[in-house]
């Protein structure tokens, strides 16, 4: 038995109930009777409020309360939700505008909550809304990543919220200035909807004198602590539950308005209050992802190596600060600014504007996938334009492993890589070496083929603290308890594999609890690809803890010394004692003797350093010239994600993850209008991928354990996406630069495609 998971392929027990309708969403638990809240919304991207008045509203069928933002400070909530601010380059923070829960004397985003109606059916609900008049003077939109325009707030008046740098900005402009090669480009990374199949929802009540508030989130600690906040209330008189989650993908790790709203209504009411979001509403007002400009920058030296790279960027905020937006384009995509490269001389410089759309925020990969899609769309460009074979670039300027544990650029410490290898692997496994066979065979269809490749990094993110609880039931099972949440990635399976591994425990008698604030004192939540290492790494302390809490009791058991007694993980034992008893049987034993200390066990942990996955993605695309119609004919992925617990479950978050970027990168793309209302409100504007868009995924893996921590493991949630966009942009692009398509930017839709290679045809002629 290997000591740290057996990295069995075992399949999802969660899905069984999954599958034949026996999940618990949001709408499966609301409480019988509860009341229904329908939110109004801002129709106009910016305006000045003159008149809310809800008066018919209050008083139309059914209607037990209406809330606008005057009503909400009568009652004393005036706090608006938060948001983390980066420093200024010149020493200054960034704007923090308040962001209130309902609008106040501006409207400055489409879809904006204005008003919450709370009626006995949602019917009534919507129909009093329609009662209550609202008149406003439209304003301007700002809709530019430029500084300038009708200021949303005075806190930013040209609309500028941050200006923020990192790295020697003279040794880069130095390194510049005498490379023998110097490769520029710029690019688009476009904004998306996350469109969780789950749209967002909430419901509160008041249970024995404290306020229980259920959302469809990704953890309820930073829920709890918000409502307290806002609601001003004790944290102790606070209880927050998260049942089966539908998708969250980072969209659903913030704070948004209606919890609080619903929180604040069911405890004026005394009667539990229930919303839920139509999809169109959850297009106008869930966190919107990536919208960023870049101007990327690359010096080689004489024999093609990297000396120096800098990143220009300017980053769409919407129309206020979400909670980690400021960090997402800054920080955490500073993180890996470098890739898997040795370069020691960056500058990142960004931008960020407040626009009248909708806030943007974490979207898989927060600000990884951008730092990857712009160093890996430049190292392609700058093979070609320097006449150098693509994979080889990467060669000549991977980190050498013996460079290991290696200090990068931008201050991470890569822990292990063997980055040249993981490349041969996916070399191989993507048949290379039959490229141009299929590509001459496209060619005589009448079609072009194009290869692109990406090798990502990525740092794991969140809090690299966790707690687990693990607790003996009377029945004979045992329930761990978690500070994670699910939203569809596995972690009722991978938490009880674990935990079996380790104790000996059989899965089919391990209950995982998550999503509860009453059950476990504190948890991070989901988020960064931090759950199942930092999970497991607190599990290990846990089990470590109730180990050395049994030794002595049943020391005294089998008549020998403690220190005799050792832990196999699944049997006690000690020289000169027949007895072997499990953890089930020795929790059984202290049950009948009234050892009741025994029988629960808690701890937390920290990761002592964060995990870096990396692995190479190779895409194939087959381009019709005639329509622009672009199909996404192979896809291989070899990944290094370190020890592994459960293969498949890491092959489906990989599967996942890639068809999320390949979304971006062929499909998906909000647009608005200049004033800004959305364009790409419905499925019938706004183009998911679909079964048809994606081939077969090859995924195949080349561990290098980690050493940060002592599982070996590394995160691999997000890590689909942070390789997909660039790997399938460089395949499109490289098959349109044989038309002398030299820019190409996503989503490459068949009109968009079309019109590249109309107006490259154009520039010739």
């Amino acid at each position: 038995m290997e000591k740290f998971g057996r990295a069995q392929p075992a399949v999802r027990t969660e899905d069984i109930r999954f599958l034949t309708g026996h999940g618990r969403y949001l709408d499966d638990i609301a409480p019988e009777g509860a009341l229904h809240a329908h939110v109004v919304r801002a129709p106009v991207g910016h305006a000045r409020l003159t008149t809310l008045d809800a008066s018919e509203a209050r008083a139309a069928p059914g209607v037990h309360l209406v809330l606008t933002a005057e009503d909400l400070a009568r009652a004393g909530v005036t706090e608006g939700l938060g948001a983390a601010v980066v420093d200024n380059r010149d020493g200054t923070k960034g704007a923090a505008p308040r962001r209130p829960l309902l609008a106040e004397d501006r409207l400055r985003f489409v879809g904006e909550a204005v008003a919450m109606v709370v009626a006995e059916t949602l019917a009534q609900a919507k129909d009093a809304a329609e009662l209550i008049e609202m008149d406003y003077d439209e304003l301007p939109a700002h809709m530019d990543l430029a500084p300038g325009g009708e200021p949303l707030h005075e806190e930013a008046p040209e609309n500028r919220a941050f200006d923020w740098a990192l790295g020697d900005e003279d040794a880069c402009a130095a390194a510049f200035a005498e490379a023998a090669h110097v490769v520029r480009m710029p690019l688009h990374d476009n904004r998306i909807i996350a469109n969780s199949m789950e749209p967002r929802g909430s419901y509160a009540e008041m249970q024995d004198g404290r306020l229980h508030i259920a959302v469809n989130g990704q953890g309820v600690w930073g829920t709890k602590s918000n409502a307290a906040r806002i609601l001003n209330m004790d944290a102790g008189d606070i209880r927050v539950t998260t049942p089966d989650v539908g998708g969250g993908f980072g969209m659903k790790a913030m704070a948004y308005p209606e919890t609080f709203l619903v929180g604040h209504a069911a405890r004026a009411l005394g009667r539990p209050v229930h919303w839920m979001a139509e999809r169109g509403e959850s297009m106008l007002s869930d966190n919107a992802g990536r919208d960023l400009e870049h101007e990327v920058a690359m010096a080689f030296d004489a024999e093609h190596r990297i000396t120096a790279y800098r990143v220009d960027t300017r980053c769409n905020l919407g129309a206020y600060n979400s909670a980690a937006a400021q960090m997402i384009q800054t920080v955490f995509f500073s993180k890996v600014l470098p890739g898997v490269y040795d370069i020691r001389t960056v500058h990142q410089h960004v931008e960020g504007f407040f626009t009248n759309t909708t806030q943007v925020d974490a979207y898989r990969g927060a600000g990884r996938p951008e730092a990857i899609y712009a160093l890996e769309r430049l190292m392609d460009h700058a093979a070609r334009e320097l006449d150098v074979d693509p994979w080889e670039l990467r060669r000549r300027n991977f980190i050498p492993r013996d460079r290991f544990p290696y200090d990068s650029a931008t201050g991470e410490t890569y822990d292990v890589g063997d980055f040249a290898r993981v490349l041969d692997h996916a070399e191989r496994a993507a048949d290379r070496a039959g490229f141009a066979a299929r590509r001459d065979a496209s060619a005589a269809r009448g079609c072009l083929r194009g290869i692109g490749l990406c090798y990502y990094i990525e740092a794991i993110l969140g809090n690299p603290t966790e707690t687990t609880k693990v607790e003996f039931n009377d029945d004979g099972t045992a329930s761990i308890f978690v500070g994670t949440q699910s939203n569809g990635q596995g972690h009722e399976s991978v938490y009880a594999q674990f935990l079996s591994d380790q104790t000996g425990i059989p899965v089919d008698r391990i209950r995982v609890v998550q999503g509860d604030s009453d059950a476990i004192a504190k948890g991070g939540g989901t988020g960064g690809s931090r759950s199942v290492t930092t999970q497991n790494n607190a599990t290990l302390a846990t089990i470590a803890t109730m180990v050395e809490a049994f030794t002595p009791y049943l020391a005294e058991k089998m008549g020998v010394d403690a220190g005799a007694v050792s832990f196999d993980d699944t049997t006690f034992r000690a020289p000169g004692s027949n007895m072997t008893p499990t953890l089930l049987e020795a929790a059984e034993m202290a049950r009948a003797d009234g050892r009741t200390d025994l029988l629960v066990h808690e701890e937390t942990d920290t990761l002592p350093g964060r995990s870096y996955p990396n692995g190479a993605h190779v895409a194939e695309v087959e381009v019709d010239p005639e329509t622009g119609q672009v199909t996404l004919d192979r896809y291989t992925v070899v990944d290094d994600f370190g020890n592994m617990i459960n293969p498949m479950l890491v092959a489906g978050q990989v599967h996942g993850g890639v068809v999320q970027g390949i979304g971006q990168a062929l499909t998906e793309r909000v647009a608005h209008d200049e004033d800004g209302q959305l364009l790409t409100a419905s499925f019938m504007d706004y183009a998911m991928p679909r079964a048809q868009d994606v081939p077969m995924i090859t995924f195949e893996t080349e561990p290098v354990p980690s050493t940060a921590n002592v599982m070996g493991m590394k995160g691999c949630g997000e890590a689909g996406t942070v390789g997909a966009m660039a790997a399938t942009a460089n395949a499109v692009a490289d098959a349109l630069r044989a038309r002398g398509v030299r820019q190409a930017d996503m989503p490459f839709t068949p009109h968009r495609v079309w019109k590249m290679l109309t107006d490259a045809m154009a520039a010739v002629d």
